[in-house]
């Protein structure tokens, strides 16, 4: 390749002016070579390149400023004379005068190489000088109370190796962003602000060298936990290479790209530049391959396709490349992120789209998520919980569903944990026995025949209001069933608690219109009147009776018009 011999530089200043010179060059250079149409491949890399190049003299010039430059005039006539050739180039190749293709595509390769000399000896004298200003390859960081000023000093230098720093100083200064912008918010901010940190993060996501690439991933992740710089990070372009990390990075850097990824989808944001990159393919590879990838990754990619379904055309592309059947068998996982992150999915696909919710039907999903009740199985109650929630999802304006859950042993598993369960899945129990019992009377009938009432009752005075009124407005519906009705007074301790529990004094649900709910059902029944009679508490009744509750008062006229008149003989009449 021929040389193209620089400006005569004799008459400049020595040091400052050269390297301003090479500044300048490079900077024409770059803009020159968006105007060349040929060989656009080879040029975008030199492109590249001399960014690359035109970053480091900028450092440098920067760090020597009012000192003696670092860089020796024979080295800054090196850089002009390559710059030079690539200017001479650049022109024939807009001019298409260069003397063949293959030739001048060989020239090209051996300039870009001259270029990669030149960055490599300048992040080594950058290293160099660095050392001899510091002892330290990265500056400490400032303290607690930095100003602000001293913070973004901290980060422009962390900048500086991040363009021009070998592999091991750019390791170092990318583990260092990480822990500033991790402890402290404020960094955050100042990272996004200064103009080239999102750039560089974005473009080593695509680095060969693994750790580059983990801690690059690590860092647009912490940066996306902020709302208002997920916008910056997909204006960087972050969603190809977030992809690329997911289809072929390390697990670390997986992790990180889809925690990234699920935060920039957030609302469906940003979900047709996943699915023009091929990203929807990429995680639904990822689910599948449940047993080969860990627990936290796929269930990442769970909650990025849930965000991604908000696209009805995505969902429907999601549904025919078989989610649902992939996701309904992600339900007898082990790993607890995996059960719960596919359990949020398809209730978010069974709540938004009838046809998506009748094919989880049909594909048989009420019994695999009453299967996650079973008491045998060893889950949280937070996954115990999301079950719940899917099946009541499935079961909406679907009798036939529901049918399904009264014969799948659903019942039996909220009994149980009425009886036996923890505080927190006892609640549970409760809301499923609330939702059951006003699904329809078969529905109040089995609960009865299977023993709920009893369990019910055990609840109507816990210290918590909101338990005690669940317990018994579901009460109140099953006893308006006259077998169930029949059942309860045969036991006379649950008449008796009933009534006592309207003791104004000390009232454990404040408001008694439920508990006279019940008893207005009981008092129609021989059975009945008798339990409240003899429950020791009825003064409680007359009380409210006297207090113009109408409830109270319809009871008492009931209790009194029979053949337990002569037992209010000189009590309280209407």
């Amino acid at each position: 390749m021929g040389e193209q011999s620089s400006p005569e530089l004799s008459s400049l200043p020595a040091g400052k002016s050269r390297l301003r010179q090479a500044i300048e060059l490079s900077s024409t250079i770059i803009s020159l070579s968006y105007s060349i149409k040929v060989f656009t491949v080879k040029w975008q890399m030199i492109r590249n390149k001399l960014q690359d190049l035109l970053s480091g003299l900028i450092d440098i010039e920067n760090r020597d400023s009012g000192n003696t430059s670092s860089l020796s005039g024979e080295y800054i006539q090196a850089i002009i004379d390559t710059l030079c050739v690539c200017n001479e180039f650049g022109n024939k190749c807009i001019e298409l005068k260069f003397s063949g293709k293959l030739l001048m595509q060989s020239d090209l390769s051996i300039l870009v190489s001259r270029i990669d000399d030149h960055i490599k000896c300048l992040s080594e004298i950058y290293i160099v000088g660095l050392l001899n200003h510091s002892n330290a390859i990265v500056v400490q960081k400032p303290g607690a109370l930095a100003s602000r000023d001293d913070m973004k000093f901290f980060v422009n230098d962390l900048l500086s190796r991040l363009k021009i720093g070998d592999t091991h100083m750019k390791k170092q200064a990318l583990v260092a962003l990480n822990d500033v912008i991790q402890e402290d918010d404020k960094y955050v901010k100042i990272c996004v602000e200064t103009e080239g940190i999102v750039s560089i993060l974005v473009n080593f996501l695509d680095s060969e060298v693994i750790e580059i690439q983990e801690e690059a991933a690590k860092g647009v992740c912490l940066i996306s936990q902020v709302d208002v710089y997920r916008g910056v990070l997909a204006g960087a372009g972050i969603i190809a290479p977030l992809i690329r990390v997911l289809e072929s990075g390390s697990g670390a850097g997986k992790e990180c790209a889809a925690r990234c990824l699920m935060k920039v989808t957030e609302n469906s944001d940003n979900s047709w530049s996943v699915s023009a990159h091929g990203g929807v393919s990429v995680l639904m590879k990822i689910v599948k391959s449940v047993d080969g990838c860990c627990g936290e990754l796929v269930g990442l990619a769970c909650r990025v396709l849930k965000n991604l379904a908000g696209v009805e055309e995505i969902n429907k592309f999601m549904v025919e490349e078989g989610a649902i059947v992939v996701f309904l068998g992600l339900l007898k996982s082990k790993d607890e992120t995996v059960l719960l992150s596919s359990m949020d999915y398809l209730e978010t696909m069974a709540s938004t789209d009838k046809m998506n919710r009748d094919l989880i039907l049909n594909e048989g999903g009420i019994s695999v998520l009453v299967h996650v009740l079973d008491p045998k199985l060893s889950v949280s109650s937070k996954a115990r919980e999301m079950a719940f929630r899917g099946i009541k999802t499935l079961c909406l304006k679907s009798e036939s569903s529901l049918n399904v859950v009264m014969n799948s042993g659903f019942m039996d598993h909220v009994l149980y944990f009425l009886r036996y369960g923890e505080v927190s899945i006892q609640e549970l129990a409760l809301k499923a026995s609330f939702w059951l019992c006003k699904t329809s009377e078969e529905a109040q009938k089995a609960m009865g025949d299977a023993g709920f009432m009893p369990e019910l009752v055990k609840f109507l005075d816990a210290k918590s209001y909101e338990v005690c009124e669940m317990a018994a407005e579901t009460l109140s519906v099953m006893v308006s069933v006259p077998r169930n009705r029949k059942r309860f007074v045969q036991n006379p301790q649950n008449v008796g608690l009933i009534v006592q529990l309207l003791d104004q004094d000390e009232p454990n649900l404040g408001d008694s219109k439920l508990l006279l709910t019940i008893l207005t059902f009981l008092v129609s029944s021989n059975t009945g009147r008798r339990s409240i009679v003899n429950s020791g508490h009825l003064r409680n009744i007359e009380k409210l009776a006297a207090a113009e509750v109408s409830d109270a008062k319809k009871i008492v006229r009931r209790l009194s018009s029979n053949k337990f008149t002569s037992i209010f003989s000189g009590i309280w009449h209407s």
